[in-house]
């Protein structure tokens, strides 16, 4: 009778009922590589949080993240690609020389006002680049032939 007691004891602890707990949104962001498919290149960056809607032009879509900078690979352009410093700012970089082709930027991926970056380029000898702060909104890039 004493064990069975003892026993008892130990068990109600355990019975006590939980509560209910749900997680009705989350988002586990990562990253930190580049993917790159066809003449498309994606880059990410680890544990960069998700910030608004969807980035949209033509039949692409790009969402989350706070940098909205994005390189749109012109058909048989030399590469264009943007990555972080560590200054919280962006380069756009593609290979020099790159005779005939200028960088254009714009705020909507489908716009036909395309407009040359008031930054200046540099070239290092291995690379034409520019030096870009954090945008409001959306930026496109890409290298143009004219």
């Amino acid at each position: 009778m004493k064990e069975l007691f003892l026993l008892f004891s130990l068990l109600i602890p355990t019975l006590g009922l939980a509560q209910p707990y749900t997680i009705d949104w989350y988002k586990v962001s990562g990253g930190g590589g580049t993917s790159t498919g066809g003449v498309y290149s994606v880059s990410g960056t680890i544990g960069q949080p998700d910030a608004g809607g969807p980035m949209t032009g033509g039949s692409y879509s790009l969402s989350g993240g706070f940098w909205s900078l994005i390189a749109v690979q012109t058909p048989g352009a030399p590469f264009l690609k943007i990555f972080l410093t560590a200054t919280n700012t962006a380069v756009v970089s593609w290979p020099s020389p790159s005779s005939g082709w200028n960088l254009q930027q714009s705020l909507d991926l489908g716009a036909t006002n395309w407009v040359t970056p008031p930054e200046t380029i540099n070239d290092n000898g291995t690379n034409r680049f520019i030096i870009v702060n954090p945008p409001v909104g959306n930026r496109f890039y890409r290298l143009r032939n004219p």
